[in-house]
């Protein structure tokens, strides 16, 4: 039981401690979190700012139940569930027999083992290797802090 207190008494002392450091002296927000001004977007230079397109009430899993719902009934049934892995069966397939063999199975990967294997001699060195490594959407990063001002620079 007693971890249990501890562990919430650091909690509250880690909150505490943020509000101490980013908070301002005056009790106002730090500028670096304050909201940012309304985004005005010109579509032409003559008509002057123009408030940008309001986002829609729909969810994320809303327009995804209706990327399956294919007849828009309100349900989606099985074969609706289904039809995306079929399709991607199929581009597997690519003999059309209904069956997969290992080779059309691994087609992907044998035509990634030839782009890679570049001196075309049978075996990847380990640069030739580095390049099959899955490209990943690099994440977006936080804008940098305002410069800070003179009067605003920490004591110390």
């Amino acid at each position: 039981m007693w971890r249990y207190l501890a562990g919430a008494a650091a909690a509250l002392a880690v909150v505490g401690g943020g509000v101490l450091l980013l908070g301002d002296r005056r009790g106002q927000a730090p500028a670096a979190l304050a909201a940012p001004p309304p985004m005005q977007v010109a579509a032409d230079p003559d008509d002057g700012p123009v408030d940008p397109p309001a986002a829609s009430d729909r969810t994320r899993e809303q327009k995804r139940f209706d990327r399956y719902d294919k007849d828009r009934d309100g349900t989606i049934t099985r074969e609706e569930y289904m039809r995306s892995r079929h399709k991607a069966y199929a581009r597997l397939d690519r003999n059309g027999d209904g069956t997969l063999s290992f080779d059309e199975w691994s087609a992907k990967t044998g035509d990634k083992f030839a782009r890679a294997d570049r001196d075309r001699s049978g075996g990847m060195t380990a640069a030739e290797f580095a390049t099959t490594a899955v490209k990943r959407r690099p994440r977006a990063k936080c804008p940098p802090a305002p410069p800070m001002e003179a009067d605003d620079a920490p004591a110390g």
